[in-house]
């Protein structure tokens, strides 16, 4: 290539950037009620800046070549600071390896933009292999918390080249730039993924939830667990407590999840959790809700049934397939509510609702009736008090 096609195919890279960025997203208008997505993706790999993937001198790079690739954006952390939202993406280059990047937004649906550089997270005496997952917490205590599973390799299982251990680190900044890294969090379990700080103090305690692992993959008899610690910066919990089992034909029944931290409301705690179920295809990942306490976090007091979120469209096509996952969602000072989920470990969405819907949906959505028969006839009854207000109220509609 000479100089003058490199020129023009650099140019060509930038202004294909500046597009897709600057594009302004809409919501869909077939909305369910309870939330409204938005058409496009805010997060995909093309939206990593041009100067990531590619070196730019012609010297060392005449093809103009991808030289550090990137695979994926997604399973992004979400917070707003000052007037703007921020989400923290796991970002995977094509050499598998997961880092956290910052990207901005002036109104949190669309114009997402990385920062010029990615977070080079500080490590632990014992560094990690790969680091994924961060959920972001404003503490009371003035700091803001990043909780991300840190993976090293399973060294009493050498000859297992994918035998890993997986365990919650912990950093904190004040503006996103500048990370402190504590200790990795301390549980009773082997592992630990999925782990999320509680914004308030408990009992003069950091609360934690968790997910107790028998293996990297396998959960075992598990679920969202609960945990205090005296401390932060050596956290230790040495009693967890599930608060939200799986359970056998639910959409939780392989294993579950806490998602971002919850949303304090004048009801309860709202949260948002991924489950997990076996299907014909596969693994099937989808976001339901419950609502806790507000007097005893660790106490569940709704749990609607069935899946809040679950993969549509194209949604269901990427890395690990059929598979939607939130860990970042921002209650606006309107008590709007966006909500940051990711499909098939690929790409990052956006949907947005209200609390006023939000609490609507836990409250009054009822509770999985358990069996198929009793969930026909709970069905059923909903069914006979519609037809008797369609025939009372609206003689004109057909049904």
């Amino acid at each position: 290539m000479i100089r003058e096609e490199f020129d023009k195919k650099l140019k060509e890279l930038f202004h294909q950037y500046q597009d897709l960025i600057q594009r302004s997203n809409e919501k869909e208008v077939d909305g369910n009620g309870i939330y409204d997505r938005y058409k496009y993706p805010v997060l995909t790999w093309k939206h990593t800046p041009v100067f990531w993937r590619y070196d730019l001198n012609f010297e060392t790079n005449p093809h103009l070549m991808e030289r550090l690739g990137i695979n994926t954006t997604f399973n992004a952390g979400a917070i707003e600071l000052n007037g703007k939202y921020y989400l923290i993406a796991r970002t995977e280059g094509v050499d598998v390896k997961s880092f956290f990047a910052v990207v901005e937004s002036p109104n949190g649906v669309d114009n997402f933009r990385f920062w010029d550089h990615p977070i080079v997270m500080p490590v632990t005496d014992n560094p990690e292999m790969n680091v994924y997952d961060i959920r972001l917490t404003k503490h009371e205590d003035g700091y803001i918390y990043g909780l991300f599973c840190a993976e090293r390799k399973d060294m009493d299982h050498p000859e297992d080249s994918s035998a890993a251990i997986a365990s919650s680190g912990i950093a904190r900044t004040k503006d996103l730039k500048r990370w402190e890294r504590l200790e990795d969090l301390d549980t009773p379990s082997f592992q630990q993924r999925n782990c999320v700080l509680h914004p308030e103090f408990v009992s003069g305690k950091y609360a934690f939830y968790t997910r107790p692992q028998e293996g990297f993959i396998d959960t075992g008899d598990s679920g969202i667990a609960w945990g205090l610690s005296d401390s932060i910066e050596r956290a230790r919990i040495k009693d967890q407590k599930i608060i939200d089992y799986r359970k056998y034909h639910t959409v939780k029944e392989v294993k579950n999840g806490q998602g971002p931290p919850p949303i304090k409301t004048d009801k309860g705690w709202l949260h948002l959790a991924h489950g997990v179920r076996r299907t014909a295809a596969g693994l099937r990942y989808v976001l339901y809700m419950f609502m806790t306490s507000l007097e005893d976090p660790s106490q569940v007091i709704r749990r609607p049934g069935g899946c809040f979120l679950a993969p549509h469209g194209i949604e269901r096509v990427g890395d690990v397939s059929n598979v939607v996952f939130s860990n970042g969602w921002i209650k606006k000072d309107n008590d709007e509510v966006i909500i940051y989920y990711a499909s098939s470990d690929t790409r990052m969405h956006v949907a947005t609702t209200t609390i006023e819907k939000l609490l609507d949906y836990v409250v009054n959505t009822p509770e999985d009736a358990g069996r198929t028969q009793l969930c026909a006839a709970q069905r059923d009854d909903m069914i006979n008090k519609n037809l008797k207000i369609l025939k009372a109220k609206y003689p004109e509609i057909k049904f």
